[in-house]
């Protein structure tokens, strides 16, 4: 009884291991280092080059960018232009062969300083040049008064995903804009938002993989 004991224990470890070596084979995610960032133009008042950084993680499956001077501001003497940032980045990621990938989750925190009756509005959304139309990710409304941080953070439903072309290095189109409206707050009162206390953006797009022809 004792050795029909040990053998059934023995089976059922060896099944365990051998579907955990399966999981671990049928990982749809590409090998980290033979993905890389190709090339990034960035183009708007918000993020004149090379003020814009991006960065792909160590193991591929996020992208950091990071934006110096995408900030709205208004205020005494402060120029209207200065209410209204903007910022287009056209990223190319080289991706191997029999890989695609999609945006899963995005993370953005920020820091705002508005006035009662101000309001700061943040949008951003993005697209793969040559597929559909642009996947809008965020209009996030802050009104005043508010003097804080904020944190928000988009996800996207398993099969709602825009995923890059097959076969090429598609180029990832990501779109930034930040608005302040004076609203009903003090003629003289002063008002900016930023995504980070430290006055540089940072969002955090959190990549899906899946092999072509899933």
């Amino acid at each position: 009884m004792k050795s029909t004991l040990v053998s059934l224990l023995a089976c059922a470890l060896a099944f365990s291991l051998s579907f955990g070596i399966a999981s671990v084979a049928a990982d749809p995610y590409p090998d980290p280092e033979t993905v890389y960032i190709r090339q990034i133009v960035s183009t708007g008042s918000g993020c004149p080059p090379p003020s814009a950084v991006v960065a792909l993680s160590s193991d591929a499956r996020a992208l950091t960018i990071k934006f110096r001077e995408l900030n709205a501001e208004i205020g005494p003497g402060i120029p209207l232009s200065q209410a209204r940032k903007y910022c287009h980045l056209a990223l190319t990621l080289h991706v191997p062969q029999g890989f695609t990938y999609a945006i899963s989750s995005v993370d953005y925190s920020g820091y705002a300083e508005l006035a009662e009756g101000a309001e700061g509005r943040q949008m951003a959304n993005y697209h793969f040049t040559g597929t559909s139309l642009p996947a809008v990710i965020r209009w996030q409304v802050i009104t005043g008064p508010y003097y804080d941080e904020w944190h928000f953070r988009d996800e996207v439903e398993v099969g709602q995903e825009n995923w890059a072309p097959c076969g090429v290095d598609g180029e990832l189109n990501i779109r930034a804009w930040l608005y302040l409206e004076k609203g009903t707050s003090s003629r003289n009162s002063y008002n900016r938002m930023v995504m980070s206390e430290d006055d540089m953006i940072e969002q955090i797009y959190h990549l899906r993989w899946r092999t072509c022809g899933e």
